[in-house]
């Protein structure tokens, strides 16, 4: 797209949609649940009947991503895929639905935008009224973009709240697959199936003084797979041992988000955790003794640096 004539066509009250151009759209949900693919699907039809229905615009297949956060755009392949191919010339407007569905970042808006129209390309923010061609559009998109970007720390923060009063209520935060349980409404039933198989795991190491990779190999020789199907490891293993839901505790506080955009987590010490005794929510696999015999002698071997050989 030749930018200098799109504008001057602009600034003499020429609208977008009567200049010929190719046009595109980028769409994104950041979940893949069924009303969000319900809404991808809108989106879809949304965008394609605007460009199509358009006699001066010729239609350039969309680009879509499909259950990816907004706060990191390199993860977004669609995104990054439609970046190149602007610089390859395959068309000269995209339209997307708001800067928050493009970009939540107010130094990436900027980025991408500018990238864009270093390449002939411009970027028409529907719901917030911002054409990029247009030389005043990096000051609106910069505030609109500072906004949103905002938003998502203030909903970050009061997601980050929820879950500490919840975890201080003893709710059971998500649909964790726990080994040896399954998951109904807020309590966990034991699957007695698997509660075998992690009677035999602790015996075998606290009692028989077997080493993880030892257990590790005997529940290979079995087939006998983790709630992801695949095969216990020694690290699965340890962390099987150390969980202490097994022996009828509730565990909550062990991690927390610390930047909201690039969604780096911090493990809290143990000694902050908040945890304790909660046979309804958590009906104890072992009994306390042996759950601590184990542990015992797991915490023993790996204060002496022996973790990887056990």
């Amino acid at each position: 797209m030749d930018l200098y004539k799109v504008r001057q066509e602009l600034s003499i009250g020429i609208p977008l949609t009567n200049i010929p151009l190719r046009v595109t759209y980028y769409s994104r949900v950041s979940t893949t649940s069924e009303e969000q693919k319900t809404s991808l699907k809108n989106q879809q039809s949304y965008f394609e009947e605007i460009i199509n229905k358009n006699k001066n615009w010729i239609y350039s297949k969309g680009y879509i991503d499909n259950g990816i956060t907004g706060t990191s755009d390199i993860k977004r392949t669609s995104f990054m895929k439609m970046i190149n191919d602007a610089k390859e010339n395959k068309f000269d407007l995209i339209i997307t639905k708001e800067i928050s569905r493009f970009s939540r970042n107010t130094l990436d808006s900027i980025k991408y935008t500018r990238e864009l129209l270093k390449n002939g390309v411009g970027v028409l923010f529907i719901n917030d009224n911002i054409n990029t061609i247009l030389p005043d559009s990096e000051l609106r998109l910069t505030i609109m973009s500072s906004l949103a970007q905002d938003e998502i720390r203030k909903l970050s923060e009061r997601v980050k709240f929820g879950m500490k009063e919840s975890i201080k209520k003893g709710t059971i935060l998500g649909n964790q697959k726990i080994y040896g349980y399954k998951k109904i409404n807020d309590k966990y039933i034991i699957n007695n199936q698997q509660a075998n198989i992690i009677n035999e795991i602790y015996k075998l190491y606290a009692t028989k003084n077997k080493s993880l990779h030892e257990i590790a190999r005997i529940l290979k020789s079995k087939n006998i797979k983790t709630t992801n199907n695949k095969h216990f490891s020694a690290t699965a293993l340890s962390r099987l041992i150390r969980n202490p839901k097994y022996k009828g505790y509730y565990v909550g506080g062990k991690c927390e988000v610390i930047d909201y955009m690039t969604k780096k987590v911090k493990l809290i010490p143990k000694n902050k955790w908040i945890m304790y005794k909660d046979y309804e929510k958590f009906p104890p696999i072992i009994s306390e003794y042996l759950w601590n015999k184990a542990n015992k002698r797991l915490n023993k071997l790996t204060k002496n640096n022996r973790f990887v050989i056990i």
